[in-house]
């Protein structure tokens, strides 16, 4: 018998305040929805695309069918497809807390098995969805967040930083000038531009890398400290699902949140155009393939619902088990969780 097992009592009586606290967040969250009109829905955790989000590992199976034999399909990594089918099909304002899975990140801040708050507005602008953000992390806790000695206040004013801007202050390096073809930003730009840094590509890294590399090392650790940052305007080449700005095209649609140097959200102005969505899913295709020798498919339906008229929408995905931890003051996931994915 395992001496750490979870449910043992002495263990689990140490995390039962945060368990406790996680159910009043969930039912303040929920009310917070409520009275501003939106919908809660459920949709199936089994998807023929898991998402094709290169670098993110999913969850294979199989759905045997009596006298037609075994059809692949995959544990979704975000309800996304499914809620932005449910904008076409005529819902405006929806929600949901869906369990989602991922393979290969467990760490103090990720599991494989969590849970994503991700909710979806017709009709509206990405940074319209701040103003929900705001509601439900001051809805969340009535103190202070804090993560690993850091403190935020989510009543106080929050920081709105573009991602260009956050480069220049604290890297002093100019992102978009790095990028004169916005489509194929240049490494050796990038790496010229990081050198007083002490930041250099690691071999076979691609601009995008060492963005991660000096956005993690010089960047990430100071946003969301004494007030929660809105980091937005992220460089095209970054859109994932996200739609170019009209008056920018260099940017997209895009923002993240940040708390106590860890990120929180990631919201989106959604892409309304199935041809360019077929487009960026065959370019992650082939990064992927390139990077870890598979793929996933395409989720077919979801481009013909592109196609019949997703409106214009926007629409955000939020670490509800991130949030648990910010509140409740917990070091590590597994420490909000009712019965943490046993390891090994």
């Amino acid at each position: 018998m395992s001496s750490g097992a979870w449910w043992r009592p002495e263990g689990f009586s140490k995390r039962r305040s945060n368990l406790d606290a996680r159910g009043r967040i969930l039912a303040s969250l929920r009310q917070v929805f409520a009275a501003r009109g939106f919908v809660e829905v459920d949709t199936p955790a089994l998807q023929k695309s898991p998402g094709l989000e290169p670098h993110l590992k999913a969850f294979e199976t199989v759905i045997e069918t009596p006298g037609a034999g075994e059809t692949p399909i995959y544990l979704h990594t975000s309800p996304e497809f499914a809620m932005k089918k449910l904008l076409v099909a005529g819902m405006k304002q929806i929600f949901q807390f869906a369990h989602c899975y991922r393979n290969g990140e467990r760490s103090v801040t990720h599991h494989p098995e969590f849970t994503m708050l991700e909710w979806y507005r017709a009709g509206a602008s990405y940074l319209d969805l701040v103003a929900d953000c705001e509601a439900l992390l001051r809805a969340a806790s009535d103190a202070l967040l804090t993560w690993h000695g850091r403190v935020c206040d989510p009543r106080a004013s929050w920081e709105r930083l573009t991602v260009a801007e956050a480069f220049a202050r604290h890297c002093g390096i100019d992102l978009l000038a790095t990028a004169p073809d916005p489509a194929a930003p240049s490494l050796d730009l990038l790496a010229a531009a990081a050198e007083p840094l002490g930041i250099a590509p690691h071999p076979g890294d691609s601009w995008e890398d060492l963005f991660f590399r000096i956005f993690l090392a010089e960047i990430e650790p100071k946003l969301g400290i004494g007030a929660p940052t809105v980091l937005y305007d992220y460089p095209i080449s970054m859109a994932a699902l996200a739609r170019p700005k009209a008056d920018d095209p260099r940017l997209a649609e895009r923002f993240e949140l940040y708390v106590c140097g860890l990120e929180l959200a990631n919201a989106f102005g959604e892409l309304t155009n199935a041809a360019e969505q077929t487009r960026r899913f065959l370019a992650d295709q082939e990064k992927k393939q390139r990077l870890y020798g598979e793929t996933y498919p395409i989720d077919e339906d979801f481009i013909a619902a592109l196609a019949f008229g997703l409106p214009e929408s926007a629409g955000i995905a939020l670490g509800f088990d991130r949030l648990v931890m910010l509140a409740t003051g917990a070091t590590r996931i597994d420490d909000v969780l009712w019965a943490p994915v046993a390891e090994g």
